[in-house]
């Protein structure tokens, strides 16, 4: 074994040191002979640099012997080469070697080369075999990336006099939000942890505490099922600010992400990121994070279409329903076999809830549409109709009916899947944007109660309840969505810092005082002894990253990720553990 270095790295080498002796190390990338003459393309963190040797080198019997990704050590010197190549930094420059060590071989057969396109290799082998697969360049770009994002929060942050402060790992399990990890205590008996689905009390401790402004690096745990932009252990960049209101908090992030995106992309994002409220996000888009690089909206025609003979927007409205439409320009592109049940636009919305979609065209100056339709809306209905949404020639409307919450999940989906289909998205824009006012609940019809829609931390907008009568139950809260491309990327309020609020708030969703006091009694007793206005944001740094590498999944930017159903592949975690490691927890297995 051997731990001697290297003189420089493989990426830093260019036509200055032509005629210099070096030593490298790293992987063998690439290996081929021609004709006697042997070339590799040796790899570092840096990039690669081209090697030769010539049968009369004193290191060509080793050379002759490497293989890819044997870790080796070569010394020799620096010339021009005779064939620049130009698509690499060092494509001016090769190293004709005179020395080669190796300094590890490969002794299994591998399952693939990080040379090679790695398109056609599926997710759960490049899990499996993660190490080999961090050594493609897009991973290591990705990983390089990830950690230019956090360094430019970290300096950021710094300079605006923030406190980086750790919170604990293991706390105590809490109501509301996902499922909690639990780690069963070895000295408590029957007692159990729980890993942070968000540091979200505890940056309201550290502001009662005094902290001014605290911000981490957090890692958080959710049991919930994964997804391309979900894993059970996932990092947020977690802030909060004493004495700020909601603009002061937006602001700060703005100015953020305009430093992120400038310094780590290149891009210069506006000075003031658009906004737009929760219900008219839902009213033109059917969700709350639109993508805004292209517009397709949304009406609502429920009035317009009142006493139509049309069964399926009668019986819609009959049971309480609405009727939407999205307009599509070229509408011609999407064809009504696509329409029609089985098709790809039926489909989404199916999927949604809504079975089945009533279709209108603007062709020839008139509007086109099945026998049905012409004979269950009057002419009068169709001309509101298409002054209503602007519609021009070419136009396609497609029409959704039913309940508020499918019929908005249904034309989402289809937005989504024609935009798609089209090539409406500019893969280079950036469209970032705020969505506020949300409802401080929703209903759980399941469990039929009200539940936060963010948390229950989330402080009520005091001019709304106050329109509701006080009560907070319809009330709009003090909390604000970051988005970017149709993505949410952060998500933050201000807070409740008064006992009797919070209180209110605990009711509201099935928390009685005891209940309340036993499960959040230290945040409620911090609120006693003067607790400080505050609020706050946490930024998803793997889907930000993700979206800023051009990844489709979140596992592309995070180095060792789990799958979808929470494995890791690599060491095969979740394991079984010994019988006696369970007794020492006092956990018998049924």
């Amino acid at each position: 074994m051997s731990w001697r270095g290297r003189s420089i790295n493989c990426g830093n080498l260019d036509e200055s040191h032509v005629g210099q002796r070096v030593t490298i190390c790293g992987w063998v990338h690439r290996h081929r002979g021609l004709g006697g003459v042997v070339f590799c393309d040796v790899r570092d963190s840096t990039g690669l640099i081209q090697v030769v040797s010539q049968p009369s080198f004193p290191a060509h019997p080793y050379m002759e012997k490497i293989r890819s990704e044997y870790v080796v050590r070569i010394e020799g010197n620096i010339r021009a080469r005779k064939d620049p190549n130009a698509k690499i930094p060092t494509g001016m420059v090769e190293l004709e070697a005179d020395a080669v060590t190796i300094l590890n071989a490969v002794s299994s057969k591998l399952p693939f080369l990080p040379a090679e396109d790695s398109t056609q290799l599926s997710e759960e082998v490049r899990l499996k075999h993660r190490v080999l697969d961090l050594r493609r360049q897009q991973m290591a770009t990705n990983l390089r990336l990830r950690h230019k994002v956090i360094k430019t929060i970290r300096n950021f942050l710094d300079a605006k006099d923030f406190l980086e402060v750790e919170t604990p790992i293991l706390g105590r399990a809490t109501p509301e939000g996902a499922r909690d990890f639990l780690v069963p205590s070895r000295l408590q008996e029957a007692h159990f942890y729980a890993l942070p689905q968000s540091p979200q009390i505890w940056k309201q401790l550290l502001c009662c505490s005094g902290v001014d402004r605290y911000y981490q690096i957090a890692p958080c745990f959710r049991d919930e099922d994964t997804r391309g932009d979900r894993q059970p252990s996932f990092t947020q960049m977690d802030l909060e600010m004493t004495f700020a209101d909601q603009d002061v908090i937006m602001q700060l992030t703005e100015a953020l992400m305009r430093t992120v995106f400038l310094e780590v992309m290149g891009v210069q994002l506006p000075e003031q990121f658009p906004r737009m409220t929760y219900a008219q996000a839902m009213d033109r888009y059917g969700c709350d994070k639109p993508d805004v690089r292209y517009e397709l909206h949304m009406q609502n025609v429920t009035d317009i279409v009142q006493g139509c003979s049309l069964r399926l927007f009668e019986s819609a409205m009959s049971a309480g329903g609405i009727v939407k439409l999205l307009r599509i320009p070229n509408g011609k592109a999407i064809s009504n076999a696509r329409i029609k049940t089985k098709g790809g636009v039926a489909n989404e919305a199916a999927d949604a809830g809504i079975k089945g979609l009533v279709q209108i065209r603007v062709e020839g100056g008139a509007p086109q549409a099945p026998k049905a339709v012409t004979e269950g809306l009057s002419s009068q209905q169709i001309e509101d109709i298409l002054r209503l949404c602007e519609a021009q020639e070419g136009d396609l409307l497609l029409f959704a009916a039913g309940d508020e919450a499918a019929v908005n999940r249904a034309l989402d989906r289809v937005r989504q899947y024609i935009a798609k289909q089209l090539n409406l998205a500019d893969p280079k824009a950036h469209a970032l944007l705020w969505v506020t006012d949300f409802p401080m609940f929703e209903w759980n019809e399941d469990e039929q109660r009200h539940e936060a829609l963010h948390h229950p931390f989330t402080a009520p907008n005091q001019q709304s309840a106050e329109q509701n009568g006080g009560d907070l139950r319809h009330a709009k809260a003090l909390a604000y969505d970051l988005v970017y491309n149709g993505v949410e990327v952060g998500g933050g309020s201000l807070r409740i810092y008064r006992r009797d609020i919070q209180q209110k708030v605990f009711d509201i969703i099935g928390l009685s005082p005891e209940q309340a006091q036993d499960k959040f009694g230290y945040l409620l007793d911090a609120f006693d002894v003067g607790a400080p206005p505050h609020g706050g944001i946490a930024l998803g740094l793997d889907r930000l990253i993700m979206l800023l590498a051009g990844a489709s999944s979140i596992r592309d930017v995070i180095a060792f990720p789990k799958t979808a159903q929470g494995q890791c592949l690599l060491t095969n975690a979740p394991g079984t553990v010994s019988d006696s490691q369970l007794t020492d927890l006092h956990i018998k297995t049924l």
